[in-house]
């Protein structure tokens, strides 16, 4: 071979060599992009416009639609409808970078001609306050990290524009004018947990159809699953004898329901005059009390609608029916209108017999609370009692409860006598369900000391004013335990001086009806394990008191020297 022929072959070869290896990497390039252009066509788009990809925010409980700056809540966010199969492939090539959390966000929604409409939501504070969200845009949220943003390309019928009503239901608002509700879990309708009473509250479109017996919480949205409470709207749970007198409604859930032909602005309180009203310890204890308790926060906003209803009940306690309210009582038995309320309650919020407890009453209430509105109710004029500085200017006046039947004083005329000669002005009254509440109010409510043997006729003791006194006259029986929780410890929760006096076997009249060595006496408490009717007819009903007047004496002065201390 000639000699210049060699370095030719060797520059060749070296040529061929740099043309492969340009092939390969030309046809590395061409692979790259097609895979591109196949595979994610967007980010090859945004990033030759310079927008690389955004970072969704997690979900929180916040709604971010109306500029939260939270993230956009699941259960109350606005539909996105179903995503292409492009922005999947996009979202889970973000997946890592949507943990971070960006400031800004962008949202898609598309018009029913499903042309994209994109909507940048700026970063904001929402805050609470009563209830309601108060929302401030942030204007430096706007200086960072502008970029990284990406559109995601959605099909809906839905514009990202809701809000949320006072019970937490969603409304979205259609592109075409109308709208959807999204109703949230909402617990149920009713609270069986107490043990004196079961309540319903309801809030939202409530209709209750006069001359029925139904209550209905009208749904957002039809449902198939149903709710329905059997409630008797008066609070002695379990009492089977009370309730033969209480009406049964029925509470229930539903999406359909009597057109409302009257609507009320304020809420309603359901309840029944029924049971064991007429009884003047029952209106209290049964009624007054819870009614106080269940309605006094609504300041007289509120009407009630009342089963079972006795006009002659509303009547005897309007004084007090009008503190709670400022409305006319509305028949439920016998209206025929479908009244509609926002609000509704079903029976009556209560504690023990004729007994507050502030710490389960609205607002901390005590029965000092409900003593104070008695009071003014009837216009009575002694809040409190002044101690007596001079016996021989004002005379300290004592009031005896009579009764007709039962436990009634057999030796009053000596009762009284010997009351005058420790310097009291005596007052006899008889106390019953006709009697006029009005006029005993003020006859109460104008004496220092109140006595009378266990009974009804004591509850008239909250219009006695703060500081006076209240003797309980036991009778024989072992009732000492029901006499005090019945009108002892609520005499003392009225700002009361209490005293207590247990009968002796010779002052009662079972004398005259058992021998000494008869169980009614050497073994009381055994009546007690009988059952109530029997512990009520052998001690209640056919037991009267005969005081020794001597014993009593003391009673009666120590009441004194607590009038003037």
């Amino acid at each position: 071979m000639p000699m210049g022929s060699k370095p030719r072959s060797v520059r060749n070869a070296n040529q061929s060599r740099r043309f492969r290896f340009v092939l390969l990497i030309v046809g590395c390039l061409v692979v790259t992009m097609t895979f591109l252009v196949v595979s994610k066509p967007q980010a090859l788009f945004l990033s030759n416009i310079g927008l690389g990809p955004s970072l969704l925010p997690p979900q929180s409980d916040h709604d971010a639609v109306n500029g939260d700056d939270r993230g956009i809540q699941g259960s109350h966010s606005a539909p996105v409808g179903k995503q292409d199969a492009q922005s999947s492939q996009v979202l889970e090539s973000n997946k890592e970078k949507a943990e971070g959390g960006e400031k800004n966000v962008i949202v898609v929604d598309s018009t029913p001609n499903e042309e994209t409409n994109i909507h940048k939501l700026q970063e904001t504070k929402t805050e609470t306050e009563n209830g309601m969200s108060i929302t401030s845009d942030d204007p430096s949220s706007n200086q960072e990290e502008t970029h990284d943003r990406l559109a995601l390309p959605t099909i809906s019928n839905y514009t990202i524009n809701d809000r949320t009503q006072g019970d937490g239901t969603v409304v979205l608002e259609h592109s075409d004018g109308g709208e959807q509700i999204q109703t949230p879990e909402r617990k149920p309708l009713c609270d069986d947990s107490d043990r004196r009473t079961d309540v319903c509250e309801m809030y939202g479109d409530v209709r209750i159809p006069g001359n029925s017996s139904s209550i209905i919480f009208v749904e957002a949205s039809k449902t198939e699953q149903k709710e329905l409470w059997h409630i008797h709207p008066y609070p002695r749970k379990g009492d089977e004898a009370c309730f033969k007198g209480v009406r049964e409604l029925a509470v229930e859930a539903g999406s359909e329901a009597p057109p409302c032909t009257i609507n009320h602005d304020a809420p309603a309180i359901v309840f029944s005059t029924g049971g064991y009203a007429g009884n003047l310890f029952h209106d209290f204890s049964d009624l007054l009390v819870p009614l106080f308790l269940t309605a006094r926060p609504f300041d007289g906003e509120v009407q009630f609608v009342v089963t079972d209803l006795k006009n002659w009940w509303i009547t005897k306690y309007l004084p007090v029916l009008q503190k709670l309210s400022k409305y006319p009582a509305i028949d439920f038995d016998k209206d025929k209108e479908v009244h509609c309320f926002k609000q509704v309650k079903v029976g009556l919020r209560a504690h023990n017999e004729f007994h507050i407890d502030p710490a389960r009453a609205p607002n901390g209430y005590t029965m000092l609370d409900f003593t104070k509105l008695t009071r003014s109710a009837f216009s009575l004029a002694r809040e409190t009692l002044v101690n007596i500085e001079d016996l021989s200017v004002r005379k300290p006046k004592l009031l005896i409860i009579a009764r007709k039947q039962s436990r009634a004083f057999t030796n009053i005329n000596e009762i009284v006598e010997m009351a005058e000669g420790l310097g009291y002005e005596v007052v006899v009254e008889e106390a019953d369900a006709v009697s006029d509440i009005a006029r005993m109010a003020g006859i109460v409510n104008s004496c220092d000391v109140m006595m009378g043997v266990h009974g009804s006729g004591l509850t008239q003791m909250v219009f006695l004013p703060l500081n006076a006194t209240l003797i309980q006259i036991v009778p024989w029986g072992g009732l000492e335990g029901k006499a005090m929780l019945d009108y002892g410890n609520p005499a003392k929760e009225m700002g009361l001086h209490y005293v207590q006096y247990s009968i002796a076997i010779d002052e009662s009249s079972l004398t005259e009806q058992y021998p000494r060595d008869h169980p009614v006496f050497t073994d009381a408490m055994s009546f007690h394990s009988r059952g109530f009717q029997v512990l009520r007819s052998t001690f209640m009903d056919n037991q009267n008191v005969k005081l020794d007047v001597n014993k009593f004496r003391d009673v009666l002065w120590k009441a004194l020297e607590h009038l003037i201390q």
